[in-house]
């Protein structure tokens, strides 16, 4: 009875127990879809909002930074800084970095890069100073001063003064320097009044003299020891010191002796140069033996830049990195007719020459623009006049002016008079430009019944034996004018004589008219005047046709990439291209405008 009381009892506590726990569960069921689950769900919907914020502020990044690359072309561009090293290739050989010598092209490049002048040429090719403050000419015309620069400095340290300039055209007047501008300045007094300041007095009154004042700078401290006739064989040469934008680094030579030679030049930016460090951090220059070596170094991106050559060569045209600058020479290609041989001495037959030949042809002459010249001076030059220009082409007139002096076409085309042929050499260089120059006036002068015999030189022997001695019936050459009109070395009958200063009257031009105008011109300072005294000049040159004018050539610079400062309206050398070198930048990078 007892047992059966204590399992009832038992039994009814388990069941109690069963409740409370189902109760218990039950409890906790709600207390976790209260206090759990249905947080949970808040969770995930808070999550929901959360996630849908963060995309959208990740989407309004994407599109403040899309706006930003899209809008900064309106206030940030590309823009050029300095630093970088510039690399040039120049065709030919450097020897001399001495200004007062400098004759190759790798020659005159060094030496305009070391060496400062007293005046230079801007990028308009107006004339500006240099080391020079102020010039200025005298009461009397042959008188003239100039005002040094302040605080100029030497590569090595050494300050530049008045005795520098003195030193060096003392030096040039020197005929055992051997300096080729021993002419120009033998007969002109160079004289110190301090330290800043130079005179210059000349024997006769020469409007183009300022244009004289443009070679390098000599340092005295340095050469003063040098004995004259030693100095063109000096170490300085080839370790010079000068004031320019880049001192002398190191020179070396690559390759083989012969053809395979490359020289390379490295020169470093002159922090104290006195219009403020250059831009570039150095210039290097490599000459090469040949066109094509130079080519195949661009190609290869060893050189940046290129410089002389006549045409872009066609395996670069496509390369769309590539960079070409054609600036004017002030400079003319002639045909020079030598006035002293039997067929030429006949004004009929030069005139012929002249109207037999149709010049258009070279205003896109070897693939690049040029300028015709139609005058002994270049179109817009002090002097030049439009009404009093070459005759045109008209080759009717030509045959009736050969026919009218009794040179008679035979079965052949060609003309004879009294048996005999006329028959002319023409002499040019071997360039690939008047290679083209001479062939087509071979052919125009055909097509009238002359007869041209072409034989092309290498530069030096052209220059050596043919245009030295005059020993061609034609030359097809090319004459420096300059900013300047006075064409008097050209020109003047007195330089037509083998004995004469550089003996450059090609034509061995004779005129009373042309002489006095020429010497008139050159004598004037006021540039209205100096105008009015070529004319008859300009009108005795075109009556006596001495020359058939042909183009103004081109200097190209090919470049990969821009070279930023370099843009030129005119050159009248191409060394001239330096002229603000200590500006050039071959770096961009992304700039806030201002």
């Amino acid at each position: 009875m007892i047992n059966d009381l204590k399992r009832r009892r038992w039994r009814r506590g388990l069941l109690r127990r069963q409740r409370d726990a189902v109760e218990l569960g039950q409890q906790a069921d709600q207390q976790i879809e209260k206090l759990l689950l249905r947080r949970f769900d808040r969770l995930l919907t808070v999550k929901r909002f959360v996630l849908l914020w963060v995309l959208l502020f990740i989407l309004l990044l994407i599109v403040t930074v899309l706006q930003t690359r899209a809008l900064s072309s309106h206030y940030q561009s590309l823009q050029p800084e300095a630093g970088g090293i510039y690399t040039e290739g120049l065709i030919g050989k450097f020897t001399n970095a001495n200004p007062i010598y400098a004759a190759s092209a790798a020659d005159r490049a060094i030496s305009r890069l070391v060496f400062s002048s007293l005046l230079k040429y801007d990028s308009a090719n107006q004339l500006v100073g240099d080391l020079a403050e102020t010039w200025s000419q005298g009461p009397a015309q042959t008188h003239y001063t100039v005002k040094l620069k302040q605080n100029i400095k030497w590569h090595d340290g050494q300050p530049f003064s008045a005795d520098d300039v003195v030193f060096t055209y003392n030096t040039i007047k020197n005929i055992q320097s051997q300096s080729p501008l021993y002419n120009s300045w033998k007969d002109i007094n160079v004289s110190k009044v301090d330290d800043l300041n130079i005179s210059f007095d000349l024997p006769s009154a020469l409007s183009a003299f300022p244009y004289t004042m443009t070679n390098g700078v000599l340092p005295e401290h340095l050469l003063k020891q040098v004995p004259p006739a030693e100095l063109r064989s000096a170490s300085f040469n080839i370790e010079p010191v000068g004031t320019g934008p880049y001192e002398w680094n190191f020179f070396e030579a690559i390759g083989t002796p012969g053809k395979d030679l490359q020289q390379r030049i490295s020169l470093a930016s002159f922090g104290n140069y006195h219009t403020g460090q250059p831009k570039l951090d150095g210039f290097n220059l490599t000459t090469f033996n040949d066109e094509q070596q130079a080519i195949a170094a661009f190609k290869k991106k060893q050189v940046n830049g290129l410089a002389g050559l006549e045409a872009v060569p066609l395996e670069i045209t496509k390369d769309k990195t590539v960079q070409v600058y054609a600036t004017p020479l002030t400079t003319a290609v002639m045909a020079f007719f030598n006035t002293s041989r039997p067929a030429l001495n006949d004004l009929n037959v030069r005139r012929a020459l002249v109207n037999g030949v149709e010049r258009s042809q070279f205003v896109s002459f070897g693939g690049n623009s040029t300028k015709l010249v139609d005058s002994p001076l270049l179109r817009g030059q002090l002097g030049y006049d439009p009404a009093i220009i070459q005759s045109p082409f008209d080759q009717a007139r030509a045959n009736q002016l050969l026919d009218g002096v009794g040179w008679v076409r035979g079965a052949d085309g060609y003309r004879m008079r009294a048996g005999q042929l006329l028959q002319l050499n023409l002499r040019s260089q071997n360039t690939h430009h008047y290679t083209l120059a001479a062939q087509y006036l071979q052919l125009q002068w055909g097509q009238i019944g002359v007869k041209v015999d072409v034989q092309y030189y290498e530069g030096d022997e052209l220059q050596g034996s043919v245009v030295a001695n005059h020993d061609y019936d034609i030359l097809v050459y090319a004459v420096n004018i300059g900013v300047d009109p006075d064409v008097f070395a050209y020109w003047h009958s007195s330089q037509a004589s083998i004995s004469s200063q550089g003996h450059l009257n090609l034509s061995e031009y004779k005129s009373a008219a042309a002489d006095q105008a020429l010497e008139g011109g050159r004598s004037r300072s006021d540039p209205s005047l100096r105008a009015v005294k070529y004319k008859p000049f300009l009108s005795a040159w075109i009556t006596d046709a001495p020359a058939l004018a042909l183009y103004q050539p081109n200097f190209l610079y090919i470049t990969r990439g821009p070279v930023f400062g370099y843009e030129r309206k005119a050159l009248n050398t191409p060394s001239d291209r330096y002229s603000n070198v200590d500006q050039w930048m071959i770096r961009q990078s992304r700039q806030t405008l201002d």
